[in-house]
């Protein structure tokens, strides 16, 4: 697991290719992470499942109810096959932007 942060975001990448461990250290340590922006970088895990994703789910709901943006990096995943309340990229750049997308509709008020 590397963590990586700039401004009021952090990025966190799964080095082990692990889905269930690497949500678990996530969930442990989300104390010190949930005043950030979250990217949980997938990309490396070229055999990730929808299923997989999906154990996060609850992990983002949380914070996304604390007014903060979470973002999953995922390839080749179906991404219409995701339900709305997740946000999953192919890449760390559109990832990047979709948090700038909400830090700017966060302070227009929507």
């Amino acid at each position: 697991m590397k963590v990586e942060e700039k401004g009021h975001t952090i990025t966190i990448k799964d080095t082990q290719g692990d889905v269930a461990s690497f949500l678990g250290k996530v969930t442990a340590e989300y104390k010190s992470y949930k005043e950030h922006n979250i990217i949980l970088d997938l990309s490396q895990d070229a055999t990730i499942t929808l299923d997989a994703i999906l154990t996060f789910l609850p992990l983002s709901n949380t914070h996304r109810e604390a007014k903060k943006s979470f973002v999953l990096v995922a390839k080749d995943i179906d991404f219409n096959d995701l339900p709305d309340e997740m946000v999953v990229v192919p890449t760390p750049l559109e990832a990047n932007d979709i948090i700038e997308m909400e830090e700017i509709e966060r302070d227009l008020g929507f």
